[in-house]
This record gives C-alpha cells, sequence and structure tokens, in this order.
C-alpha cells in the first residue's frame, strides 16, 4: 500500500500546468513591461502584508494586541506608517559622505526587486527564464550587503560603522554554506534554472534535502539579519546599528530592504525546496503565495522564541558547524545522485532524515558552540 501511495503521488507530481510561451502575454517588450509592474506590486503588496502579518503574529504568541487602529484588524497600519515616514525631515550628519549616504539605501534595495526577476510564479510566469538563475540570485543578493556596508561608513558614525562590518562578516562566513546547500539541489534538479527546479521536484526536494534545507534555511536567515542573527540592531550595543543616522524617506528605504529579503528567502526556500508553484486543486499561483507565507510564518516564529546570539556565536556556528555539514551533505547528495541518476526513490525520504537528525546532533556535541556560556 505504501509503495501504491508513492506511485501516486509521483504520478500526481508528474503532471505539470500548462507551460506559458516565453513572450506572455505577448511580445518581447510587453512581456517585459508587465512583468515588471507585477514584481513591482508583488513584493510592495507583500512586504506590506508581512509587516502586518509579523506584527499581529508576535502580539498573539507574545499575550498582546498589536496594531489594531487603523483599519480593520490593523490591516492599514502599514499605510499609515508609510504615510509618516514620508513625511518626516531627511536628516544629513555633517561630517557625512552626502552622495554615499544617499546612495546607500537605493543599493541596498534594488538588488533585492531584481532578484525576482528570475523567481517563477507559475509555470513559464516568470521575467528571465536564466539558465544560471541560481548564480544570478547568488550574485545579486550579495549586492545588498553593500550598501549597508555604505551606510555605515558615510554615517561618520562609529557605531553604524562597527554595525556594517559585522554584517559584512556574516554574509561572508554565511553564504559558503549557503551556497554548498543550493548545490545539493542543482545537482539533484540538474539544471541552474529556477523554472527547470519546480519542474523537477517529482518529490519535493525538502524531503531528499532535509540537511540542506536546514543548511540554507539558518544561513539565509543570518545573511538578511533575522532573528537571533540580526546582530545590527542589537540595541543594547549599537544603538539602531547601520541605519543610526538615516530618517524619513532613506529609513524607510532601509526598512522596506529588511522586508524585502525575508520575502527573498521565502520565495527562494519555496522554489527550491517546497516544489514552489505545484500544488493540487488551486492555481499554482496561489500555491506559491501560500508556501510564501507559511515560510515566513516560521521566520517570525523563530523571531518570537530564539534569543539573540553574540557576535562570537554567530561566527561559529557558521564555521563549526554549517560549513561542515555543508561539505557532507554535498558528498552525500553527489553518491546518491550516481547512484540513482534518474530519480532518487521515495525509499530515500526516511534515509535522509535520519542522516539528517544524526549529522546534527552529533556535531553538535562534537563542537562546542559556546551556547549561554559568557567568556570574561
Amino acid at each position: 500500500m505504501i509503495a501504491n501511495f508513492g506511485l501516486d503521488l509521483e504520478r500526481y507530481w508528474s503532471a505539470l500546468p500548462p507551460e506559458l510561451p516565453p513572450d506572455w502575454p505577448g511580445g518581447f517588450w510587453w512581456h517585459w513591461l508587465v512583468f515588471t509592474i507585477i514584481i513591482i506590486a508583488f513584493v510592495l503588496g507583500l512586504v506590506m502584508g508581512f509587516i502586518w502579518l509579523e506584527r499581529r503574529g508576535m502580539a498573539r504568541m507574545q499575550a498582546r494586541l498589536g496594531p489594531n487602529r487603523v483599519g480593520p484588524l490593523g490591516l492599514l497600519q502599514p499605510v499609515a506608517d508609510a504615510i509618516k515616514v514620508l513625511l518626516k525631515e531627511d536628516i544629513v550628519p555633517d561630517k557625512a559622505d552626502k552622495i554615499v549616504h544617499w546612495l546607500a539605501p537605493v543599493v541596498a534595495f534594488a538588488p533585492v526587486l531584481m532578484i525576482f526577476a528570475v523567481i517563477p510564479f507559475q509555470n513559464g510566469a516568470l521575467l528571465a527564464d536564466l539558465n544560471i538563475g541560481i548564480l544570478y540570485v547568488v550574485a545579486i543578493s550579495s549586492v545588498s550587503t553593500l550598501g549597508i556596508f555604505m551606510a555605515g561608513w558615510a554615517s561618520s558614525n562609529k557605531y553604524s560603522l562597527l554595525a556594517a562590518m559585522r554584517d559584512v562578516a556574516a554574509v561572508v562566513s554565511y553564504e559558503i554554506p549557503v551556497v554548498l546547500a543550493l548545490v545539493g539541489v542543482v545537482l539533484l534538479a540538474g539544471s541552474l534554472s529556477l523554472n527547470e527546479i519546480v519542474k523537477a521536484q517529482q518529490i519535493p526536494f525538502i524531503l531528499l534535502q532535509p540537511l540542506g534545507f536546514l543548511l540554507f534555511f539558518i544561513g539565509g536567515s543570518a545573511e538578511i539579519n533575522r532573528s537571533p542573527f540580526d546582530l545590527l540592531e542589537a540595541d543594547s550595543e549599537l544603538v539602531a546599528g547601520f541605519h543610526t543616522e538615516f530618517s524619513g524617506m532613506k529609513f524607510a528605504m532601509f526598512y522596506l530592504a529588511e522586508y524585502a529579503e525575508a520575502l527573498f528567502l521565502s520565495a527562494i526556500i519555496a522554489t527550491l525546496f517546497l516544489a514552489g508553484w505545484r500544488g493540487p486543486l488551486l492555481p499554482p499561483w496561489l500555491w506559491f503565495l501560500i508556501k510564501i507565507i507559511g515560510v515566513f510564518f516560521v521566520i517570525i516564529w523563530i523571531r518570537t522564541t530564539v534569543p539573540r546570539v553574540r557576535i562570537d556565536q554567530l561566527m561559529a556556528l557558521a564555521w563549526k558547524f554549517l560549513f561542515p555539514l555543508a561539505l557532507i551533505n554535498l558528498i552525500i547528495t553527489a553518491i546518491q545522485v550516481l547512484a540513482w541518476p534518474e530519480a532518487l526513490p521515495w525509499a530515500m525520504i526516511p534515509v535522509n532524515i535520519a542522516i539528517m537528525a544524526t549529522l546534527v546532533l552529533l556535531w553538535s556535541k562534537l563542537f562546542k558552540l559556546g551556547w549561554g556560556r559568557v567568556e570574561v
């Protein structure tokens, strides 16, 4: 019966919705214009939704109300916040590098929008189906860090510069295990195109790559400075971090960039590990949206329950824990792909989950990361 269940599921996942033509909805320039508008509206709309969802979700988890005054259930609170911040005065420190101070928010926010050019909303529905989509995502996602460092440097504030340098250190450290986790997905799919990776997921890759998913989720959260890795905004140490000297619309762009990066991480996880737009009954784009919101809810849950780590713990987690496990996961995945070149059998799902649990437990005991220990 289990074997028949596996065959039925495989038959279901093999049934793909019809692919939209490359020039959808007609003509190259029309296609480019429509999808650019869709991406901007999608990012800005979901970012505002994420702000509301995080504030209401954290309030519910912490037994408080959250925003509930502006609009029904506080739905218009992000709009009110946006209007308020637009009306605030733009203050620039006297000794700041004014050109870099102005460019930093743009450099931090613009690359996040560019990433969504290669993310498929359904089969063939994307701005550019690049055959090197994963490499494009990895390259563009690192540019936002330059904007953060520019903000710290241009502020003429040593605390802002220190926070920016911490961000650079985190990105350099966590980029390696994150990319190694992505290589496992590429080996399974046999393609760097995000649309082809979704189409290759007859079995959702989170079942075949549970360790890769865990490594990518932790590493990605650290790269975008989400809790418990949000050292840039550790107010007890660094005031408000790299954006201390920013106000008005400039601060709003950093704020938008933070949530846009959370949206990007949720979308990439949904695409690479949760079969993207694939799902029964509902339209493909709706399945994709549901998976994105589900991943972001987990991010909120972690922020609400896990305390912030120290900088030494942040570095130790990357180099002592994530990096070695990413190498081991890559070797195991390569062996499995060589052993079953067509498609991994369903029997490998419990095996991979057991391997992940064993490696995580053993490595945690082998390398003490110093959680909860304060060194004097």
